[in-house]
């Protein structure tokens, strides 16, 4: 007499999909612990230089529009970088204590006007970066915070062409 598959038990037949919230993170598709630590740092590094960039660019340009921005967007870079050192440290990660290197490659731009451009080209990089993982991110307060970045820098970069378009 043959066995049903049917009537085969669950361990022969392959786990249950109601058993799908015990898989392990990585069998389910979303980033490890390490991949994250250095995912948020680098992100981290990309924010401080970010900040510094913007705070060294609104003195640069004195008062008006461009000054207001580029404050406007320090201070968001600022809050970022606090951000991302709470999810590193909820890791386990030590926060990077470096800048990145796009703030040597901003500050050798004279010209505000290219400057901010580049700078725009940067905040585009952090948002191609998140949309790349957040559909990996399995903790839904760093899920919550990364999605708020992103918001956040797609707003910034909107902002900024529409100041420069009035600025120059």
């Amino acid at each position: 007499m043959s066995q049903n598959p049917i009537d085969k038990t669950s361990e022969e037949a392959g786990s249950a999909p109601c058993s799908m919230q015990e898989g392990d993170d990585v069998y389910m598709g979303y980033a490890p612990r390490p991949e994250l630590s250095h995912f948020l740092n680098e992100l981290l590094e990309a924010e401080r230089a970010g900040a510094r960039v913007t705070l060294e660019t609104a003195r640069t340009a004195g008062a008006g529009a461009i000054s207001k921005l580029m404050l406007d967007i320090q201070r968001d870079e600022a809050r970022w970088c606090a951000m991302l050192t709470r999810n590193l440290k909820a890791l386990g990660a030590v926060p990077s204590p470096r800048t990145g290197a796009f703030y040597d490659k901003a500050m050798a731009i004279a010209d505000l006007s290219e400057r901010l451009s580049f700078l725009n080209r940067g905040q585009g990089w952090v948002v191609r970066k998140l949309r790349e993982m957040l559909p990996r991110v399995r903790d839904d307060g760093l899920h919550r915070d990364l999605s708020e970045m992103l918001r956040s820098h797609e707003a910034n970069i909107a902002l900024a062409d529409e100041v420069a378009s009035r600025a120059f």
